[in-house]
């Protein structure tokens, strides 16, 4: 059998400071924070992380500060999207050396008129052969231009070392096709807050959500509804979480999230350039979307007493 990944598990922004440099006072007071919610581990390095937008020595205080700041009982789970093969491979090597649980690998993407099934397959089953640690496939087309087809995932799910995907595909078709195909120890992770509910009545294990940063406690009561089988609660919950799903992807980005986080209570930051940060228009767009959401009582709370 495969080692399970399951649960909630959120795909922390890399913090910044004023000057754009990687702030790991920041990450490791939000982590401090964040260990208190339920999640069973967390992403760093993944596109929320800005994983393109960093140095190598930068991903490396990431990964320390994250390690030394997650309880040994968590998942940590590294983000490792390169475009070459040898890079994604010396790079898990070293990796190795931390006490990282699995590496989540995004498809290469450069070249993308070149990057057939074929050579998909070919450039995970390098990765999984040679990596000390288990293997998580990415499909974010949005970002990429490249969905891993669900034959492809089927094949590549084979690989003892490839142990599951996040989807953030936002295709509930595709979803389903996957789960269809796949064994029953393979991980699904949803990676679109907005097919959460149905994702887990489908048989995903766990959900990797952006959103997931700052309404822990609404994804984790979606999840445990829709497994139970109570559409009707779980589609409300849903309902009333995707405008703040929205905000902090779509819409605003990650520039969106960590604002979010900063209004919360957080450290946010700015984003790195050229990603833009929201102005006060925006920041104050993304307050209304979060109160008007019920999920945030604290922001209802602050803002009563500013009226009175």
């Amino acid at each position: 059998m495969k080692p399970p990944v399951s649960g909630l598990l959120p795909p922390i922004p890399t913090p910044f400071d004023e000057h754009e440099q990687v702030a790991p006072g920041h990450l490791r007071a939000n982590l401090e924070r964040w260990n208190r919610c339920g999640y069973s581990g967390y992403v760093v390095l993944g596109s929320n992380g800005e994983f393109v937008h960093l140095t190598e020595s930068e991903r490396w205080t990431v990964i320390e500060t994250a390690r030394e700041a997650i309880p040994e009982d968590k998942l940590l789970i590294v983000g490792a999207s390169y475009n070459a093969t040898r890079d994604a491979v010396d790079f898990l090597r070293c990796v190795a050396r931390v006490r990282v649980d699995a590496a989540l690998v995004g498809t290469p993407s450069y070249y993308r008129d070149h990057i057939t099934p074929g050579v998909l397959l070919d450039h995970y089953r390098k990765i999984a052969d040679a990596s000390p640690i288990p293997i998580l496939l990415y499909s974010v087309p949005q970002f990429t231009g490249i969905a891993l087809a669900p034959e492809t995932v089927a094949r590549l799910a084979e690989h003892p070392n490839i142990i599951g995907i996040k989807d953030s595909g936002g295709n509930l078709a595709t979803f389903a096709e996957i789960a269809r195909l796949v064994p029953s120890d393979f991980s699904l992770l949803i990676g679109s807050a907005a097919l959460l509910q149905a994702a887990m009545a489908l048989g995903a294990r766990g959900a990797v959500l952006a959103v997931g940063c700052i309404a822990p406690d609404a994804c984790l009561e979606i999840m445990r509804l829709a497994r139970d089988g109570d559409a009707a609660r779980a589609a409300t919950r849903q309902l009333q979480l995707l405008p703040v799903a929205r905000a902090v992807t779509t819409q605003f980005g990650i520039g969106g999230l960590k604002a979010a986080l900063d209004l919360l209570g957080f450290y946010g930051g700015p984003p790195r350039s050229p990603l833009p940060a929201p102005d006060e228009r925006m920041r104050a767009e993304i307050g209304a979307i979060l109160r008007a959401s019920g999920l945030f009582p604290e922001l209802e709370a602050e803002q009563s007493c500013t009226v009175s």
